[in-house]
């Protein structure tokens, strides 16, 4: 997992595109670089380690100037981590420069065939490659071809040689104020702004300076300048993009007072587990209320089973899931590794609700399974935290967390959403069941308890600190918990070893 960020417009692009990727340092953080366009000419910057420690200092130093730009944090796949491995790449003719996020799978056929035509490779990555192949398409396009068109052409002609992931940004020496970009399998957004434009992996490092996005599907490729943007498609040469709203604002993507994101996420618990109840609790009729599963009630209580594809911590909610549904609504519930739901002839009958969980919405293994599920004819809806995400477009309905940005590596505010909204679900489907009103509305006074009883908890953090402080030498930890507590305890495992 890496983060891009691309900007063109009228200001200095090396500040913004270093911010995004302070914010995107979650993605990678062994190497991280810049190409900014000065007039017709590369100015071009890598660095191995964080960015504070590297890239940041090689800016600071000698700020490049120009008004167009990319950027890129890594987490290494082909090739070790290193200045030369780091990206943006240039390919052979030295006039395009790429940053990548993904893998490209044919990378080894591609790069012989490009060697056997003269090309050499500085790098061993993947990324090095698509470089060259675009630059080699590039430089067959008609020279009188318009600009921006020639550039966008020589990208999609590249991609359709490519087998694997991808999330790219493109810039060219000739084309100043325009960028490419383009995904399959990798989030990419649009960041739409008053006189300029951005590219991002995620949201977070673009919304200091605009809060309006259009998410990429995959296969788009969107041709970016200052005034506008144009969206194409792979397969179709149309696309569909809808401008969307940022729910948060800059100061959510700030670490604040905590030293870091993960402290200050486990703090924001107590007001995250409230903005997942809010307005989904009908106390009249003892019941929790969803807007977006764009079901019947009927359709609802014709559900005969209950899958769950997901992974990592969004797979340890879903445990605590499938005690809750099959408790309170006395329905049939599996939970899938999503990695391997993808992959194998699941049989699933035909009234059987698949229910995908993941925070980012891109998560690749369940956007897979949800596509089979689809693909087969079943009714799929999403718990999902980031509106707009590729799993919250393509779901049949869903319920969004509204937790907000999630920065820190090791998940934690939004396993507990994650937890919040499946309770409330399992209220719903058991009252239409056999659940009493009397069982709901103990189970929604409990839940309404939650937050208070998390700031207790938190008010108590010199207490845990000196706990942590004595156990923080042991080389051992076994976490053991029962029925709703063994999910918990995976999950607290899984937390100590990130």
């Amino acid at each position: 997992m890496c983060g891009i960020v691309g900007y063109v417009g009228r200001k200095q692009a090396a500040p913004i595109i270093l911010d995004g990727l302070r914010h995107l340092e979650y993605r990678g953080y062994d190497s991280a670089g810049v190409t900014i366009l000065d007039g017709n000419a590369f100015d071009t910057r890598k660095k191995k380690g964080k960015i504070v420690e590297g890239l940041a200092r090689l800016l600071n130093d000698q700020p490049p100037r120009g008004a167009t730009g990319i950027g890129h944090t890594r987490w290494a796949t082909h090739g070790e981590p290193s200045d030369v491995n780091s990206h943006p790449h240039a390919d052979q003719s030295g006039r395009i420069s790429v940053v990548h996020n993904g893998v490209i799978e044919n990378f080894e056929t591609l790069r012989e065939r490009l060697t056997g035509n003269g090309h050499r490779f500085r790098s061993q990555t993947d990324t090095e490659v698509l470089a060259h192949l675009i630059g080699e398409h590039y430089a067959s396009e008609p020279a009188g071809a318009d600009g921006p068109q020639r550039l966008t052409a020589a990208v999609m002609k590249a991609l359709r040689e490519v087998i694997g992931t991808y999330g790219i940004a493109v810039v060219c020496s000739e084309l100043q104020g325009v960028m490419v970009g383009a995904r399959r399998g990798s989030p990419l957004i649009v960041g739409v702004g008053n006189g300029e434009h951005f590219l991002a992996s995620d949201a977070s490092a673009i919304v200091a300076h605009t809060r309006q996005v259009a998410y990429l599907n995959d296969y788009d490729v969107a041709t970016v300048e200052a005034e506008r943007f144009d969206v194409k498609s792979l397969g179709t040469d149309t696309a569909r993009v809808q401008i969307s709203q940022i729910e948060y604002n800059a100061e959510a993507t700030e670490k604040g007072k905590f030293p870091h994101f993960m402290l200050k996420e486990i703090f924001e618990q107590p007001q995250t587990v409230r903005n997942a109840m809010r307005g989904r609790v009908d106390h009249e009729e003892s019941t929790a209320k969803f807007g977006g599963l764009n079901m019947t009630t009927a359709e609802l209580r014709a559900i005969d089973r209950v899958v769950i594809p997901a992974c990592g911590t969004s797979w340890h909610a879903a445990l605590i899931g499938e005690y809750l549904i099959e408790e309170f609504a006395h329905l049939p519930t599996e939970i899938e590794y999503a990695s391997e739901f993808r992959y194998r002839n699941a049989p699933i009958e035909k009234n059987t609700l698949v229910l995908v969980i993941t925070q980012s919405g891109e998560t690749a293994d369940t956007l897979a399974g949800m596509r089979e599920s689809r693909r087969r004819g079943h009714k799929v809806l999403a718990i999902c935290n980031v509106v707009g995400s590729t799993i919250a477009r393509e779901a049949d309905g869903g319920i969004y967390l509204h937790a907000g940005p999630e920065i820190g590596v090791a998940s934690t505010k939004a396993f507990t959403s994650q937890v919040t909204v499946l309770t409330l679900l399992a209220v719903l489907l058991g009252r239409i069941r056999m659940l009493s009103g009397r069982q709901g509305m103990e189970l929604i006074h409990a839940l309404e308890a939650v937050p208070q009883q998390l700031e207790s908890i938190l008010a108590q953090n010199e207490h845990i600190k000196r706990i942590a402080l004595k156990y923080a030498a042991c080389e051992d930890f076994f976490f053991l918990g029962r029925q709703y507590n063994f999910p918990v305890a995976l999950e607290g495992a899984l937390k100590l070893k990130e």
